[in-house]
């Protein structure tokens, strides 16, 4: 028997009981003639006791233990006469009267502590010890316990769990695709799918009526802190509905989650429309965990002969509360050199500080009079002590850039406040987005996004603009400035969506050849269907107030989308490339 107990579980009601526990060393301390260690497994730390008076060889034993050397031991539990009140089991120790190693240990190349001192790649290398930490431990129990929590929510409202293929046909649409060659179909090749979106649509087609999977798909993009090359949703999609029965569904599903996973209440959630964000906020994506809206001042500053606002098509500003004093002038100009930097790409940053005193400081002061910057500060609703920060320039390019100084100031400030939820629902957005590169429309979120039942007779008008102005009945749920998921009603009717396809510019010979099957389907009896996918790994981080999703994945890969532990992506051997037909293509296009 390897262990009657578990680390974490032993209390002062086990006293005098005699227990078998295993598990890793955490730490040896040695005084004198005693010996303590701190035996850790997966639920927690408990304290051993070795007595040199009473067992001297066992006592030595006990001192050539070194950190992570896994061992199983047999003792009396008893009282600990310096309790620990930080740690469950900080009552009580192990008196132990049995030692067996049961494997040695090599020197971790980190400590394996809550604060460690392995950096990302380092402990990106040895995950399997990283994961031994407890914040990346209950990381991870926390995904698990949130996985569970989405099942029994979607079950108990009717959805059935299916799975869905992972080697699936490639399409031009979205991110890149990752490709898998075919051996038994020389040229051919799989894709990894980025999303079961068809599949789920032809669930619907199959009477499901409610489904959903908790997926991996995959993308072959560009990585950040929030991406990685592998994801995980929570794939559904319901059939017979509306938006106002999807959104409330899963409105339904977050409240649960956050309810049963981190005992949090939220409020119904507000809903905003896609121009609204735009305009209020500059993001599609608002936190609104603070104030700080857009305030446009076209009418209160041009035609002033100040030729950066003249000549700029919108001039927009935001109202930083109680910063007047905090700013000086080199505090504003490191935040206009931050501006400046080409992920943000402001040209530069006026400002106006209404000061306590009542006098009025501002980088254009020589270019309006103190009556106009005034009237600013009643337009902004600034008070003595604010600060008004302005941007100008072309509208779409200034909004993105002021959204980006509104959440570094939000930061700053301290206004995004750890364990504050603010969730919005963003509704009604662009059907179309102009690529200026490729001179075509391309789908928001996806070309089966059904547009709003009104704009479905303007779609082939062939006016840009128009085109611009259509509108989908489209989807996301937001949480403190992140999108947690996205989704839309579909379109289940074969004839229209060739009409979006031909929109989109596809040939009806391509859209054929790529999606025939699923207009196919839509001619046995479509219901109206539509759905949603939440990022799970991103809705971990954020209900544990974290930016990052590499800790809630169990083997994440680095930046460069790179595995370090097992060296992944790496060469395969000549007779793969043979097997897989690749070394005729090679050689056709060398």
């Amino acid at each position: 028997m390897y262990r009657t107990h578990t680390c974490g579980e032993l209390r002062m009601q086990h006293v005098g009981n005699t227990v078998v526990l295993s598990g890793w060393v955490q730490s040896r301390r040695d005084f004198g003639g005693m010996t303590f260690i701190d035996l850790r497994d997966r639920y927690g730390i408990t304290q051993l006791f070795f007595d040199e008076s009473t067992d001297a060889e066992l006592c030595a034993l006990a001192r050539k233990l070194g950190r992570e050397y896994v061992v199983r031991v047999e003792g009396k539990v008893r009282e600990r006469s310096n309790k620990n009140p930080d740690r469950p089991t900080g009552d009580i120790e192990i008196e132990v009267q049995k030692l067996d190693i049961l494997n040695e240990s090599k020197v971790p190349p980190f400590t394996i502590e809550e604060e460690t001192d392995g950096g990302d790649e380092l402990r990106m290398t040895y995950r399997y010890l990283d994961i031994r930490r407890e914040p990346v431990k209950e990381k991870l129990i926390f995904r698990s316990k949130l996985a569970i929590e989405t099942r029994k929510y979607l079950s108990e409202h009717g959805f059935i769990e299916v799975e869905t293929p992972f080697l699936i046909k490639s399409t031009p649409e979205g991110a890149r695709d990752f490709v898998v060659p075919s051996r038994l179909h020389a040229g051919q090749f799989y894709a990894l799918p980025q999303s079961p979106q068809t599949f789920k649509q032809l669930l619907m087609v199959a009477g499901m009526d409610k489904y959903f999977q908790i997926v991996k798909c995959f993308r072959d993009e560009d990585l950040r802190a929030d991406r990685q090359p592998e994801f995980t949703q929570i794939d559904c999609e319901m059939s017979f509905v509306s938006r106002e029965d999807i959104l409330n569904t899963f409105e339904g599903l977050t409240k649960h989650l956050f309810k049963e996973v981190l005992g949090v209440a939220l409020p119904d959630f507000p809903r905003m429309s896609y121009d609204e964000a735009l305009r209020r906020f500059g993001s599609d994506k608002p936190d609104l965990r603070f104030g700080m809206e857009f305030v446009e001042l076209n009418e209160q500053v041009k035609g002033k002969g100040f030729s950066v606002f003249d000549s700029a098509e919108l001039v927009v500003g935001i109202c930083a509360e109680g910063q007047a004093a905090a700013y000086s002038n080199k505090d504003i100009k490191k935040l206009t050199e931050w501006l400046q930097r080409p992920q943000i790409g402001a040209k530069g940053l006026v400002y106006v500080k209404f000061n306590e005193d009542g006098s009025i400081k501002s980088s254009v002061g020589k270019f309006f009079e103190e009556e106009a910057l005034r009237s600013w500060a009643e337009h902004a609703g600034a008070k003595p002590g604010d600060m008004l920060l302005i941007l100008a320039g072309e509208a779409e390019k200034t909004r993105k850039q002021l959204s980006e100084l509104r959440l570094e100031m939000g930061r700053r400030m301290g206004l995004m406040k750890p364990g504050v939820f603010k969730p919005l629902w963003v509704v009604d957005f662009p059907l179309l987005e102009w690529d200026e590169e490729t001179q075509r429309f391309h789908a928001m979120h996806h070309p089966f996004t059904a547009p709003k039942r009104e704009d479905v007779e303007r779609m082939l008008s062939g006016d840009r603009e128009t085109m611009k102005q259509l509108r989908a009945d489209a989807y996301d749920l937001v949480i403190n400035g992140a999108e947690i998921g996205g989704g839309s009603i579909r379109i289940h009717d074969r004839a229209l969506q060739e009409k979006n396809f031909k929109l989109l510019g596809f040939t009806r010979e391509e859209a054929e050849a790529q999606f025939g099957f699923l207009m196919g389907a839509f001619e046995y009896g479509a219901p109206p269907h539509g759905g949603i996918a939440f990022g799970f790994d991103r809705l971990c981080a954020v209900m544990q107030g974290q930016q990052s999703i590499r800790d809630f994945i169990a083997f994440p890969k680095n930046n460069q989308g790179r595995d370090l532990m097992i060296d992944a992506p790496s060469p395969i051997a000549e007779e793969q490339w043979e097997e897989l037909h690749l070394c005729l293509r090679q050689s056709e296009d060398s």
